[in-house]
């Protein structure tokens, strides 16, 4: 079922033709986004096709073929991250290492692409309500529970009106993690409980990855929170997922103030 919250949208460039999703939520028109899914690429299996990591063992040619594919329909490369389920936030451009170690990226400058890739962890794109500054968070669970949100929204002016929108993660039917992960979000804050609940599997919760970002991102302010009802996990064939397939590709999820 194609979700309310997301738009589908393509784009024939000159050799595939590219399914994209972007965001629907109330900002300024300059604000554009970009989520890929894994259909349109060049990879073969388990990377099929459109895998844009080249981190997980895919041919770098086809990475590469795969980058180039997406480029054509940003205004330039993104700001690729060297992901490392932290809470480090940079702004494009400013690192001198052609991909530094970040889990998140903001600018305010036009036409600069923030981008974080995922394949289960949640992708959370940001921007104040003046369409000024946007923002890109890698958000894995440990990310949440250390507070990656916090340090985003941070990076805008305390007098921002921050919206927030969830791309495609593994949904909380699928996410099943043990007892010391709901121990460590709950004993940090007791209202996380409710993103848990009982699997079938003695000792073992199933998370809502969703429900962790919206009670942190309303911790700091945030209310306006739009998405989050993909499951990357569930929908094969549109998405890549680590927990289901464990060697696959990686989707990007893209944000950028038009100029």
């Amino acid at each position: 079922m194609i979700l309310s919250t997301l738009t589908r949208w393509s784009i024939k460039p000159a050799i595939q033709l590219l399914n994209f999703l972007q965001a629907d939520w109330p900002v300024p028109a300059s604000v554009k986004t970009l989520i890929t899914t894994r259909e349109g690429g060049v990879s073969d299996a388990p990377y099929a096709s459109l895998n844009l990591g080249g981190h997980v063992g895919d041919k770098s040619v086809s990475v590469a073929k795969n980058r180039a594919l997406l480029s054509k329909n940003l205004p330039r490369e993104p700001y690729w991250l060297n992901q490392v389920h932290g809470i480090d936030v940079l702004e494009v451009g400013i690192s001198k290492s052609v991909m530094p170690n970040a889990d998140g990226s903001y600018t305010s400058e036009i036409n600069q692409v923030c981008c974080v890739m995922t394949a289960d962890c949640l992708p959370v794109l940001l921007c104040n309500a003046q369409g000024t500054k946007v923002a890109a968070v890698h958000a894995g669970w440990r990310g949440l529970l250390d507070g990656i949100l916090d340090v985003s929204v941070s990076k805008f002016d305390p007098n921002d009106k921050v919206l927030a929108y969830l791309g495609p993660a593994i949904g909380p039917a699928s996410f099943e993690v043990g007892e010391e992960v709901r121990e460590a979000f709950v004993t940090r804050s007791a209202n996380t409980e409710v993103a848990f609940r009982a699997s079938g599997n003695s000792g073992k919760w199933l998370a809502d990855l969703y429900s962790l970002a919206r009670i942190r991102l309303n911790s700091v302010g945030v209310v306006d929170i739009f998405g989050g009802e993909r499951c990357t996990f569930i929908e094969a064939d549109k998405f890549f997922s680590y927990r289901r397939d464990g060697q696959t590709g990686r989707m990007a999820s893209c944000i950028w103030i038009e100029g």
